[in-house]
């Protein structure tokens, strides 16, 4: 199953998860009006229920719209709340920020192991979070798209865990990620509070009963409070149950993906079984109900409907081998200090092997038949690949990405005009706009590092946007305008302008307003059809200019994979870019799996003549990410 496929899936289940919940809503819908009209003494005449239901129909109509007001305003009310996005999950559960500078070797290797990733899967890095006070081991991954992501693990899980086993749960938070999962837990935690919420309002009925002063009026608010509570734990019951069908699966899946992902089984394996063997396994301290779905590993003790597929069975799953003796061999050799050691040796080696710049490779060779595969899954060697493009960008400009106070600086920088007259320009404006601070340090960037490597360009962008995020909302609202006025200082805009523009732009948008963040829609290709040829055509004339037989050749195979139509005339916008984003703005709304389609036809129209150029790399990275499909590393020439 491809991203894709995984994609369709989680808007499937979504729906399934609106059944289920309708369903326990009329349950507690039923069970309420039963203890109401039990409460006030109502009986069936005759052994009619009809009757019954005909004479009290004022009280049962009454009662099911407040009940059902009552679910539905808290649902919208949690789901409110959640619409800030992962990083806002993440601390609610007591998780601290790890900063991209940080000294500290355990956190230095989370955010290397994180940032690694995510430039080899073409997503934006996500925030990075420890949870300071936990310490079983224990990881998981909230927000509603790429662009308000959040990654978090407990203390634990740094202490106790060697950076191949870090890697492996990593992997396994970015398959919840890409397998559309990360919005369907924050749906389950939202809906399913107005479940929940029957439970709360029953327990705080018997504590108000308690203080009653008059016994006998207690008892009748005694018994009806105590009957809510009981239906609260049928809404939890339900809760759990609905849980457990929409994320037991997925876990296996994503453990499967780790593996893809990581192409070694002993990474997840080794966290996996550190769990079994720990003391503190993977329980958390902070009340996991609500997110208990959305963890690594199980948060609490046992309980009914797990969100988890038990510890062994997952382990054999990927090592079919497992002893469950190896947990108390394992528990004896368990050092939490033994990482910190490790973690400090990393480091060193990875900063002395930082003393030469290298030159980092742009990915690997994209393969037109296979690109829908590695969507989603990238290898091993595309994690290596980007580890080695992260090590290559000079310190200056790392340094400065990874700075909450000169991220939107390297922006500029980005952006900086060969011709010195139009960069003294362009600095002027960042003067005007940003200060003159600012206008110093994208000067010192600028005299620092001439001129970056195209393949590093969009990589230190997204190594930028986890600082950059974190800005308030006017100043990222300015920024997006800055970088319209940079870019037109020329009077022109080439294929990376519009690649960062446009894609700064989306992940800003997203971040502000996360729960609109695009999760697919429903269109067919054919409906779209003249926007496909629209991107299609800019494609092939980006990739083969001035050689109109090979963009018509390349341009014909794209709109054959695509349509499966034969091509006339690819036609040539005057406005390129505007008419790119008209055509991405409708693909936005197309079905996964016409998605998957149309990536299919860019790749036939890019590798037409068997090589891949900047400008078709970038083109398919920014298309690709406004289309909200990562794009793993492949190679330019």
């Amino acid at each position: 199953m491809n991203f894709f496929e995984h994609q369709d899936k989680a808007r499937r289940q979504t729906r399934f998860l609106v059944v289920l919940f309708s369903l326990a809503v009329i349950g507690i819908i039923v069970a309420v009006n039963a203890v109401i009209l039990t409460t006030l003494g109502v009986h069936v005449p005759d052994g009619d229920p009809g009757r019954m239901i005909a004479e009290n129909a004022g009280l049962i109509l009454a009662t099911t719209l407040i009940t059902g007001a009552i679910i539905g305003l808290a649902s919208a009310f949690r789901s409110m709340q959640l619409n800030s996005g992962g990083g806002e999950i993440a601390r609610a559960l007591g998780g601290t920020r790890v900063e991209p500078d940080t000294r500290d070797p355990l956190r230095r290797r989370l955010h290397n192991v994180v940032e690694e990733m995510a430039i080899a899967s073409g997503i934006p890095v996500p925030e990075v979070y420890v949870l300071e006070h936990e310490q079983g081991i224990n990881a998981f991954a909230a927000g509603f798209s790429t662009s308000d992501a959040a990654v978090a693990v407990t203390r634990g899980t740094l202490e106790h865990l060697d950076r191949d086993e870090l890697q492996g749960v990593i992997a396994h938070e970015f398959a919840h990620i890409f397998n559309g999962d990360m919005r369907l837990n924050i749906r389950l935690i939202g809906i399913l509070f107005g479940i929940l919420v029957i439970s709360i309002i029953g327990r705080r009925l018997l504590f108000s009963a308690r203080f009653a002063r008059d016994s006998r009026a207690a008892a009748p608010a005694l018994l009806f409070g105590l009957a809510v509570v009981i239906i609260g734990y049928i809404g939890l019951f339900f809760g759990r149950w609905i849980k457990a069908a929409v994320s037991r699966q997925r876990e296996y899946l994503a453990d499967a993906s780790a593996v893809q992902f990581t192409r070694h089984p002993d990474g997840i394996a080794g966290a996996l079984k550190k769990i079994g063997a720990l003391h503190a396994g993977s329980f958390m301290t902070t009340d996991t109900e609500e997110v208990g779905h959305m963890l690594f590993s199980t948060g609490m003790g046992y309980q009914m409907f797990a969100t988890h597929p038990p510890l062994e069975s997952r382990i054999k799953a990927i090592d079919p081998n497992f002893r469950p003796e190896e947990l108390k061999e394992l528990a004896v050799k368990l050092d939490r200090h033994a990482q910190s050691r490790k973690a400090e040796s990393e480091e060193s080696g990875r900063e002395s092997s930082e003393a030469e710049p290298r030159r980092g490779p742009g990915g690997l060779p994209l393969d037109a038949d296979n690109l829908a595969e590695k969507i989603g899954q990238p290898g091993l060697n595309q994690v290596f690949l980007a580890a080695a493009l992260a090590a290559a960008i000079p310190k200056p400009l790392e340094r400065a990405a990874h700075s909450d106070e000169w991220a939107p600086e390297v922006i500029c920088y980005l952006l900086l005009s060969k011709d010195d007259e139009i960069a003294e320009q362009q600095l002027l404006r960042v003067a005007q706009v940003l200060g003159s601070d600012s206008e110093s340090q994208v000067r010192a960037l600028r005299q620092s590092v001439p001129e970056l490597p195209p393949e590093q360009r969009l990589p230190l962008m997204e190594m930028a946007f986890p600082a950059l995020r974190r800005r308030p909302e006017g100043e990222l609202r300015e920024l997006m305008q800055l970088i319209d006025e940079l870019i037109a200082a020329d009077g022109k805009i080439d294929v990376f302008e519009y690649a960062l523009a446009r894609l700064t732009n989306r992940q800003i948008e997203d971040v502000l307003n996360p729960s609109r963040a695009g999760a697919g829609g429903s269109k067919a290709l054919k409906s779209q059809a003249e926007a496909v040829k629209t991107l299609l055509a800019i494609l092939a004339h980006h990739g083969h200019p001035d050689l109109p037989d090979q963009v018509q050749g390349a341009y014909a195979l794209g709109l054959e994979t695509a349509l499966n139509e034969p091509a006339g005339q690819p036609p040539v916008p005057d406005q390129w870019p505007e008419a790119l984003d008209d055509a991405l703005q409708a693909l936005d709304r197309l079905k996964p799996r016409e998605k998957e389609k149309l990536v299919a036809a860019m790749a036939r129209v890019a590798m037409y003549d068997e090589q891949i150029v900047t400008a078709e790399m970038e083109l398919m990275r920014v298309i690709c990410g406004l289309l909200h499909v990562p794009l793993p590393l492949f190679e330019s020439d």
